[in-house]
């Protein structure tokens, strides 16, 4: 069994810079963990939101601590830096070896897409609130057990609300779009981040209105006697 995991992103149409920002890094006790992080507004103002919560998230995550406890600590360290007026959307997918689950940490309004073998298609949900602005804010949580067939799939909004800015009538639909490629035998990671920012961006006509992130986590069964971890990236310079 293998667990791959991939990530699609793209800044809002004609800026320098995206204000979303993806960090990962490996457990102390196995596995990895990646932080995505949607900073307030877009652009420069935002990329400095959304690291500041990235590299604290980050930071705690490899000395050990728990992702809720470091997710909250991210929360209380942009309340105090920035008083509390300006907010943060933060989701933490970890691949956590000891326990064997993939555990979901959620301060993003947005859902986290799940398909299982054996409970199908479903959102993660719940209510859930930005960092940054609430002082007693926590993260939602939910384990997901590491199995063959599981897809786990997380996004900044800049994907469910593509295609509302640009006279399309209505707004992306990723949930729908992972169903349709799950069942035309899609597993891949790489494409199933690749498809959803593809197709949203298609519903913005090639000109994103907000930066777009995607990560997938898919687990599927591994080449025999293949027991290299590997890495891949791309960055495009203009």
């Amino acid at each position: 069994m293998e667990v791959q995991f991939a990530v699609s992103k793209i800044s809002k149409w004609a800026s320098r810079e995206s204000g979303d920002t993806l960090e990962m890094i490996e457990r102390p006790h196995g596995g990895l963990s990646m932080v995505l992080v949607d900073g307030q507004t877009s652009g420069r103002s935002a990329k400095a939101i959304s690291n500041v919560v990235a590299r604290k998230a980050v930071q705690l995550l490899g000395e050990g601590v728990r992702d809720g406890a470091a997710a909250r600590a991210a929360h209380d360290y942009l309340f105090t830096y920035r008083g509390g007026k300006v907010s943060a959307t933060l989701n933490i997918l970890s691949v956590d070896t000891h326990t064997r689950t993939i555990v979901v940490s959620r301060n993003n309004e947005a859902p986290v897409l799940v398909h299982t073998t054996a409970g199908g298609f479903y959102q993660l949900d719940s209510e859930s609130k930005a960092v940054g602005v609430h002082r007693n804010t926590k993260p939602v949580i939910e384990e997901i057990p590491i199995e063959v067939g599981t897809i786990v799939v997380a996004f900044t909004d800049g994907l469910r609300h593509a295609g509302t800015l640009s006279g399309k009538g209505h707004a992306y639909d990723p949930y729908a779009a992972l169903q349709e490629m799950v069942a035309d035998g899609v597993r891949d990671a790489n494409v199933i981040c690749d498809r959803l920012l593809e197709e949203a961006m298609a519903m913005d006509d090639n000109r994103p209105r907000d930066d777009i992130s995607v990560i997938a986590i898919s687990v599927q069964e591994s080449r025999e006697g293949d027991e290299v971890r590997r890495q891949n990236g791309r960055l495009t310079l203009q």
